[in-house]
């Protein structure tokens, strides 16, 4: 690895060879309900030993890219958010004696008090390797390290002042972490301009894929830490970044609203097509609204485009955009169906690809540093395929079903169990 000493590359390569700990959406809830300062230790402790491994992870697959991929300006550059973020989280000071042993002796020991977290399932996105590691190393798993009650008693004055300062790095990094997705993107488009050519390889889309889906999840895992360890600002139905009574109806309305809004500023519209939901007002379930409103906002998104492209923008009337919510035992599907042409049965495969788009794919500034729900990534054609991996992340889906000459369904599948761990590689 060049550009950094011999000794942190050493570091890197062992940190990469341990597995990830994959950690279900039930329980990062069962674990940070009614969180005490010990309980929050235990997490900063979970995540001092998973995040330098996840990140470790990603600095090897990014130098070792094909084809100078791993060459590009871009990419290198996103190479040093990870080597950054890996360097500070294995120098940031470990758990003194005196905490572990005040956490010790508040950790709840009987056995009729123990809370075991609830187990995982492995999510129905990876393959059948797609979460096990040839390392012969071994990790125990996040109910062997964690499955303990720290007592909500009085600790140290240190815990506290641990658990700040591990949130403030955390911080730190999930700001330094924010242009990773456009940063990627325009590495990939330097790339596509040194080949002369317009499509990516299969390899670099399978790269993409577990790349941002690693993404993810390191900015789940973050996110949460950090959300958690501020109780001033805790709802009611939350835990952390997730809510245990996500409303989809209000999400979807939220989602409706922005998509409209910004369909009609783009192409100046006095008369937006209309979006009729059918969703049962009192329907909830266990998830990230964040997550819910990105992947709807950018399926309604494509609608419009497509409807107002097919119709013009100086139409009278367009045909409304239809979005059924049906409720299962296992999953929650979201349906939107338009009828904005459809999509050439030759052409299905390519709208996954991160590539894919009819817009000009743009050029971004080197300094770049909005994240990617505030990036302008429509010219990246990065929308749907990143919806996927959003959905896939708590074992959901996302499946598109085209007529040409009519329109598109598509269907988003939502996992309404909650206990798949997340799709690692």
């Amino acid at each position: 690895m060049s550009g950094i000493t011999n000794e942190l590359a050493t570091k890197i390569s062992h940190f990469a060879r341990f597995p990830q700990t994959g950690v279900s959406l039930r329980q990062m809830v069962e674990f940070g309900q009614n969180p005490s300062q010990g309980t929050l230790l235990r997490a900063a402790q979970f995540l001092h030993d998973e995040l330098p491994i996840r990140l470790a992870h990603r600095v090897v697959e990014l130098d070792t890219l094909p084809d100078n991929l791993n060459q590009m300006p871009s990419v290198l550059r996103v190479k040093r958010m990870y080597i950054d973020s890996f360097n500070e989280l294995i120098n940031f000071p470990k758990v003194s004696e005196r905490i572990r042993e005040a956490v010790r002796a508040a950790t709840v020991q009987a056995s009729g008090q123990r809370r075991h977290l609830p187990g995982n399932h492995q999510n129905p996105s990876c393959g059948d390797n797609a979460t096990r590691n040839s390392s012969t190393h071994w990790i125990p798993s996040i109910q062997h390290r964690y499955h303990y009650e720290v007592k909500p008693t009085e600790l140290p004055v240190e815990v506290s002042e641990y658990n700040r300062s591990f949130v403030k790095t955390l911080e730190k990094i999930k700001r330094r972490h924010d242009p990773v997705v456009t940063a990627l993107a325009q590495g990939v488009v330097e790339y596509k301009q040194l080949l002369k050519s317009h499509t990516i390889h299969p390899h670099v889309q399978h790269f993409l894929d577990r790349f941002y889906l690693s993404r993810i999840g390191i900015r789940m895992l973050i996110g949460q830490q950090i959300e958690l360890n501020q109780p001033q600002q805790r709802h009611r139905d939350y835990v952390g970044v997730i809510c245990t009574h996500t409303r989809i109806a209000d999400v979807m309305q939220e989602a409706i609203d922005n998509a409209r809004f910004i369909c009609g500023d783009y192409y100046m519209l006095m008369n937006v097509p209309e979006i009729e939901l059918h969703c049962p007002t009192d329907l909830e379930f266990m998830y990230v609204p964040s997550h819910l409103h990105h992947m709807i906002f950018e399926l309604l998104k494509n609608s419009l485009r497509a409807v107002v492209e097919l119709y013009g923008d100086e139409a009278e009337r367009y045909p409304k955009i239809k979005v059924v919510v049906a409720e299962g035992n296992e999953d929650i599907t979201v349906k939107v169906s338009d009828e904005g042409g459809g999509i050439p049965r030759s052409a299905m495969e390519q709208v996954w690809t991160y590539m894919y788009t009819t817009a000009q794919t743009p050029m971004l500034d080197p300094e770049f540093d909005q994240s990617d729900f505030k990036a302008p990534l429509a010219g990246f054609g990065y929308g749907l395929p990143l919806s996927r991996l959003y959905a896939r992340y708590f074992g959901g889906d996302l499946k598109l079903i085209s007529m040409e000459g009519y329109g598109t369904d598509a269907y988003l599948h939502l996992s309404r169990l909650s206990d798949n761990e997340e799709p690692l590689a």
